[in-house]
């Protein structure tokens, strides 16, 4: 008796490449068309890490920040920056937001503030890159009113918590 061949082992088919959808068939960026789709309540909650020197973090809680009121001019500046983020990013769409709210927890004994904003409307696409740009803006304005006396802070971290709404429904970061 002779012994048989193992057969051979059909290859594993491989999942083409998910689509992007701000791509057309010749990798040219483009302007997703969302006019067909239905408008939804959207809702994306994202945040943010600032990691500065206790001193720092002391001083704007006492309002001691040559600047000014530093939480106060970050929340109106992320406020600001969600509302305005397609002017940033040139494929998001104008939005027509319904709430945007920006929110600090200091967090001394680990020497971070922890910014954090949720954005809401009622539109036809979601709403992640404003919630996104509002922590970054609000960092990044922690960072200009501060600098004077601590050029070591480090912005990081930015990242989506939660979206709702729309198609792909619910997500949140660890499920």
């Amino acid at each position: 008796m002779s012994p048989r061949s193992p057969r051979p082992r059909p290859t594993p088919r491989r999942a083409a490449p998910p689509r992007l959808s701000h791509v057309d068939a010749r990798g040219r960026a483009r302007m997703v068309d969302v006019g067909p789709k239905p408008e939804t309540a959207r809702e994306a909650v994202a945040a943010g890490t600032l990691i500065l020197k206790p001193a720092t973090l002391r001083a704007i809680a006492r309002g001691a920040v040559p600047k000014g009121d530093v939480l106060a001019t970050a929340r109106l500046a992320g406020i600001q920056a969600a509302k305005r983020c397609s002017e940033l990013i040139p494929l998001c769409h104008p939005l027509r937001l319904t709430s945007v709210a920006v929110d600090f927890a200091p967090r001394p004994a680990h020497g971070t503030l922890e910014i954090r904003a949720t954005v809401r409307a009622l539109d036809r696409t979601g709403v992640e890159m404003e919630a996104l740009t509002a922590v970054a803006v609000a960092a990044l304005t922690v960072y200009d009113m501060c600098k004077a006396i601590d050029r070591g802070m480090t912005i990081g971290a930015v990242r989506l918590e939660e979206k709702r709404g729309g198609a792909s429904g619910e997500w949140r970061r660890g499920r």
